[in-house]
């Protein structure tokens, strides 16, 4: 009898494409039971290859349920092995389909391009420094879209147009720091239909040195001659408060190198000043957008862009133990920190309360809430 769609054997399909890339003389293990196996222990806290063997030894009759299992539950090295050996790539195209469908059930407005290291698994005797990840997430919904390891952090740059190339960004907000302000970056997400709004600095010298030209001319003159937009914001609590002022000029003149970047139709400034236990900061950021939305849209996708930091790489690092991972033989890293992103992800679907470590915990204890987690890779 076919399981029914909510049973946990319904996520199998996901991962039917996938090549196995061992010798077929060699494999006790089916594929797809180290796979899902991996994927359940990390959504119950388990955040090791010996941890992940553990996990599958307490529930192996959960797992009995719906997996071949023909020689047990693989230990960590075969764990290490097969994931050191998958190809990254096809082994992230297995959850494309379901990131698909919540993209057309959801409605994405804002993404995030941003790069985290995972520090643990440098090598210093080996020479070797540690693995630097690019990611693309969509902040509303808290799912990471894609995902691109890369040897240094400056090649960041060269990392994110082939993912951008990879979504379907129409109607969408693209931000990123000033290493993705880029022109090559521009023009993809304009050519994926979607509209970017990216961090200035001076990796980017003319068009910086021209954009605070532009806005001192503005302030001076009182915007003579300019469409533009301005908005207030306060925040205070935990002994910090900030005030930010956003200032949006739509279709800008004077900027010496426009025709170098695309679709270009705004500029915002942001002035920050902060107050932290009684010592006063200030700080200026400049971007630019080829989008001419409010100025609401805007300052809320700059603002959401750092959800980033606080949503994904420290629940990565403090709850997931990513940066205390030494994961690194072949791929294994990479498509066990693939792993971690899909696994909040799918914890972050999750509408019925409590912390992120607490759901983690509430999984490896409740077989039945662990089903309902798994229901949402159904799809």
């Amino acid at each position: 009898m076919s399981a029914p769609e909510s049973s946990p054997a319904s996520i199998l399909h996901h991962f039917a494409p996938l090549l196995d890339p061992r010798d077929h003389r060699a494999r006790k293990h089916e594929l797809t039971d180290v796979v899902v196996i991996a994927l359940c222990a990390v959504l119950c806290d388990a955040d090791s290859w010996y941890t992940i063997e553990e996990f599958g030894h307490a529930k192996k009759d959960f797992f009995a349920r719906f997996l071949k299992l023909p020689n047990g539950i693989p230990s960590h090295d075969t764990f290490n092995r097969v994931f050191a050996a998958l190809n990254p790539i096809a082994f992230q195209n297995c959850f494309t389909a379901w990131i698909n469908s919540l993209a057309d059930r959801l409605g994405f407005k804002h993404m995030s391009i941003d790069g985290k290291s995972s520090r643990g698994t440098a090598d210093k005797a080996a020479g070797l420094g540690c693995l630097h990840f690019v990611s693309i997430w969509a902040n509303e919904h808290g799912i990471t879209f894609a995902q691109a390891k890369v040897d240094q952090k400056s090649n960041e740059i060269t990392a994110i147009p082939p993912l951008l190339r990879l979504l379907d960004l129409e109607g969408c907000l693209v931000s990123s720091d000033a290493m993705g302000c880029q022109k090559e970056v521009a023009e993809v997400i304009l050519d994926q239909k979607g509209d970017y709004l990216l961090a200035v600095k001076e990796n980017q010298p003319t068009l910086y040195h021209d954009i605070v030209a532009l806005v001192d001319k503005a302030l001076c003159s009182d915007f003579a001659g300019m469409r533009y937009a301005e908005l207030l914001e306060h925040d205070k609590g935990h002994g910090r408060q900030e005030t930010r002022t956003y200032t949006v000029i739509y279709e800008p003149e004077g900027l010496s190198t426009i025709d170098q970047w695309a679709g270009l139709r705004a500029i915002v400034a942001v002035s920050r000043r902060r107050v932290v236990d009684g010592k006063e900061s200030d700080e200026l950021s400049y971007y630019i957008s080829s989008s001419t939305a409010a100025i609401a849209v805007l300052a809320a996708g700059i603002r959401g862009h750092w959800g980033i930091e606080n949503k994904v790489h420290w629940v990565l690092d403090v709850v997931f133990g990513e940066d205390r991972s030494r994961a690194r033989a072949g791929n294994a890293g990479e498509n066990l920190a693939w792993l971690r992103r899909t696994a909040l992800s799918v914890l972050r679907q999750d509408k019925s309360g409590g912390t992120i470590k607490g759901k983690r915990k509430r999984a490896g204890w409740n077989e039945a809430y662990l089903e309902h987690l798994l229901s949402f890779l159904a799809a």
